[in-house]
């Protein structure tokens, strides 16, 4: 048979649709719609909502193993273990009974000075409890999934705590669960206020220093910092109540090269073993509204400022 007859094509058997190229070109354009859509107009919010809920009951049961192992290694805890906590925990009594004394007593006179004033009483946040369920998939980010979302009353913005102080901040709510980014996150930023010196402050997290996970940025060389100073929430951003507990500074380098400082700081929330919290309402939620100006007044104003 002349070799010029045969079929040199392939059976329709072996067929496969578009080439290889054209498919990649293809999903790369589609992924990259996806991710601005995202990006710019939120389009995959409601789908990972979804995602979120209907997953929920698989990652519900993936965790209670954790949780079994977890609990039956607190109950078999040795007795050496337990009476050293016990003895821990009635210094730490003794401490907070001589302390809670001295806040009583700040209470009354701070009470008596804003009746004198008349100052308006501070506002208590609500708060709502919750359980930390594990630690988020992306392993770039420093982030932890908690058992409220959306039914519990849960926005955007709030405040996390444990026993120690801030840990975090919600970012992203569910239906029924909520994700919070730590303090220690490389995009978290919180304004600080020194109790030693009264300075204000933005404490930046970035879990590479040193290990001590937060670093005060922009610090003049020569600033009034040393090492042991407490850092607490300013409460000027209106997010934060004033007066929480976030860091500590741990360690202080002066460059003769540099106008700033590296301040490296250690968080005083539990970050890596944190199980119980409080979520707690933003304060700018809870202030009560702006009072409407005079709009007389306002045109007055505005007719001797143009003078």
């Amino acid at each position: 048979m002349p070799l010029g007859t045969v079929d040199r094509s392939l059976p329709p058997f072996f067929n496969q649709g578009p080439s290889a190229l054209s498919k990649l070109l293809f999903f790369g354009a589609l992924s990259l719609f996806l991710m601005v859509a995202d990006a710019r107009f939120h389009m995959t919010r409601p789908i990972r909502a979804a995602l979120a809920t209907v997953l929920y009951p698989v990652q519900w049961l993936a965790v209670q193993p954790v949780h079994a192992v977890r609990d039956a290694s607190d109950y078999f805890s040795g007795l050496e273990q337990a009476r050293a906590a016990s003895a821990l925990a009635r210094k730490k009594l003794a401490l907070q009974s001589l302390r809670a004394g001295q806040v009583e007593l700040l209470e009354q006179e701070n009470l008596r000075l804003r009746k004198l004033l008349d100052l308006r009483a501070q506002l208590t946040p609500e708060t709502v409890a919750a359980e930390v369920l594990y630690d988020a998939a992306d392993p770039s980010t420093r982030r932890v999934i908690i058992d409220k979302g959306q039914d519990q009353g849960l926005t955007p913005g709030s405040p996390v705590l444990d026993e120690a102080g801030v840990l975090g901040q919600v970012t992203r709510v569910y239906p029924l669960v909520s994700e919070v980014t730590l303090v220690i996150d490389r995009d978290q930023a919180i304004p600080v206020l020194n109790v030693r010196t009264g300075a204000r402050s933005v404490a930046y997290g970035d879990p590479v220093t040193g290990g001590e996970g937060m670093e005060l940025r922009f610090m003049g060389s020569n600033a009034d910092v040393q090492v042991g100073d407490l850092l607490t929430t300013s409460g000027v951003d209106g997010v934060y109540p004033p007066g929480l507990p976030v860091a500590r500074i741990s360690r202080i380098e002066r460059r003769a090269e540099s106008a700033f400082a590296k301040i490296y700081c250690k968080p005083q929330a539990l970050v890596y073993s944190a199980r119980h919290v409080i979520v707690v309402k933003p304060t700018a939620v809870t202030l009560p509204p702006r009072p409407e100006q005079d709009k007389g007044a306002d045109a007055a104003t505005k007719k001797e400022k143009s003078r």
